[in-house]
This record gives C-alpha cells, structure tokens and sequence, in this order.
C-alpha cells in the first residue's frame, strides 16, 4: 500500500499536471466513460458535513473512493477546510493500493477545473480576475486561472478588510500581478471579466445586475443544496453550465433556488463542461454573453489526479 502524502501532493500535482487531467475526466465523463454514485453527504454539528464519493474510470480502470470531511472554520485554525483521504483500487486484481491526501488533491484539482472552465468559457483576451473570498480555494483560483489567461489585473472582495489584505500582498508576491482590494463585491466585480465566487455565503453575495456582459464566472463556494453565492438574475441571464447536470439538478444550491422561484427549468443547464470540451455543445456563443460554470466537484477529477500520482510514481521506481 503506498501512501501519497499533502507534501508530495502538492510538489507533484501542478496545474500544468492537474489541468489537462481534469479535462480529459470531463471528457470521459460526459461521453459516459465512467462509472459514479452521486455522492453521499451527511450533515454534521456546526455546517460541517461529511461525504463519500465513489466512482471508476472506466469498467476496466482504476476505481476507488474520496471520504472528505468538509470544517469550513479550519481556515481560522491555519488547517485545511477539507480533510479526508482518496482510496485507490488496482483494476486488473481489486486489491487496494494507495491511500493519497484528499485535501490537497481537492484543492488542487477544484481549482484546475475551473481553470479548465475558463480557458472554454472566457472570453479568449480575457485578463482581469475577480475572487470572492481569501481562502485556500482563492489562491489556488488565483494560480489556477493565471495559467489559462494572462491575468493583467486581480481584485480581491472579502469580510475581513485585514486578510483579504494579507491575500493581496501573498498573491502579488507569487504572481506579480496587481492585486486591489475592493470595498464591496459590487466594487470587485465592476471591470472583471473572470469572477471566482469561493465564499462561504450562505445567502447571495453578488447579484445579476453587478455583473457586466461577457463575463465568466466559476461558482465554487457552494457544494450542496442550501447555501446560495449569487442570486436568481444571475443565473437567469447566464448561459449556466455544470460539472455534471445530476449533480446541479440534485445539488446545486444556487440553480435550486432560481428552480424553486418558477424562473428557470430542468433545460436551463445547457451542457456539462466535459461537452463543450467535446465540442458536443457549444459553449460562449457571444463576447456579450454572460457564462456561469457550476463546480460541485467531482470524484473523477479527485480518482483521474489521484491515479496519475501513483501510477507516475511506480513506473518512476
């Protein structure tokens, strides 16, 4: 049993790595390659929550099992939000193989897909970057996204003026990029035209009619039914895309809401990601059009990065 630990994780899965392995498990994904449950998520005390997601590659590929423990108050700690452990099975015998970090492999790889997102849903001179929130997924959001445009701006919103300001100075250090902190999410969304909505909101903090056309924007924050990020006009006037259409019409909090409002329909989802990188669907129909990508993330993404460090690592040795 070989364990795969947070540091090697984190050498090892760059987004240069983690991107186009993402993409491709989208891919797989939406032509029905793979084989998954919709994950299982039980509630805990304090808006903590655990889940069990399971899924395969493939009927004859690497299969396995993400157990994640979701502590939104672990940033306060200086601990990862996300703790749990990625369980790898070998396809030929089904014995397990590997155990690999489950946070950062999450932290990763959410962040590589909406990257993936981005670069085929953005505007093609896109260059200025809004991120709602400082946490751990704002600046991997913030490494993630500069790898699929060249980022000539980054606006930072956050409740907390001191440590959007400590993000600031972190993120213009690392990506030499300028970084201004807004006052208000109206402010940090005026002149983006990629938003990153990575909060831990439980009722809309950005609304449709802040957004200007042509913008991109990758809702990460919310991963279940309940807490909302941006409100019903905002999904309205999107064309809205999902990392996986059950997911959204089970699980996406913010497409639930406009649903349950009489707005929108089933139909409003109008691809998963992985078709509009299949060219199946199209994806930004105009420069005007205003695009929305919902990341609940997914257990291939988690399995896809996971086998890719273990099996790399064995042919290595």
């Amino acid at each position: 049993m070989r364990i795969i630990d947070r540091d090697e994780v984190a050498r090892r899965l760059t987004y240069e790595v983690c991107i186009p392995i993402v993409r491709d498990a989208m891919i797989a994904f939406s032509k029905g390659e793979t084989r998954q449950l919709l994950r299982s998520i039980i509630p805990l005390a304090e808006g903590r929550m655990f889940g069990i997601m399971a899924g395969a590659l493939g009927e004859t590929a690497p299969f396995g099992a993400k157990l994640i423990s979701v502590f939104p108050d672990n940033f306060e700690k200086g601990l990862q939000s996300h703790q749990g452990l990625v369980v790898l099975f070998d396809p030929q015998s089904g014995a397990p193989v590997c155990v690999v970090h489950a946070g950062e492999v999450t932290a990763i790889r959410t962040a590589a897909a909406s990257a993936v997102a981005t670069d085929a849903l953005a505007r093609a001179g896109a260059s200025r970057l809004a991120v709602l929130g400082y946490g751990e997924q704002a600046a991997t959001h913030a490494r993630a996204i500069s790898k699929v445009r060249t980022l000539s701006h980054l606006t930072v919103w956050g409740r907390s003026g001191e440590r959007a300001g400590a993000f600031a100075a972190r993120m213009t250090a690392e990506l030499g990029v300028a970084v201004e902190i807004a006052a208000n999410v109206r402010e940090a969304v005026a002149q983006a035209d990629i938003v990153c909505t990575v909060t831990n909101a439980k009722e809309p903090v950005l609304l449709g009619e802040w957004v200007q056309p042509g913008t991109h924007l990758n809702l990460v924050g919310s991963s279940f039914a309940g807490p909302v990020e941006v409100d019903n006009d905002l999904v309205v006037r999107s064309r809205f895309i999902a990392d996986s259409r059950e997911g959204v019409l089970r699980q996406g909090a913010e497409f639930l809401r406009a649903k349950e409002a009489g707005l929108i329909g089933d139909d409003h989802v109008v691809a998963e990601i992985g078709e509009v990188l299949s060219g199946a669907v199209p994806g930004r129909r105009s420069d005007d059009e205003i695009t929305v990508y919902k990341s609940l993330g997914h257990v291939v993404q988690d399995l896809a990065s996971a086998w890719a460090l273990y099996s790399q690592a064995e042919e290595a040795n």
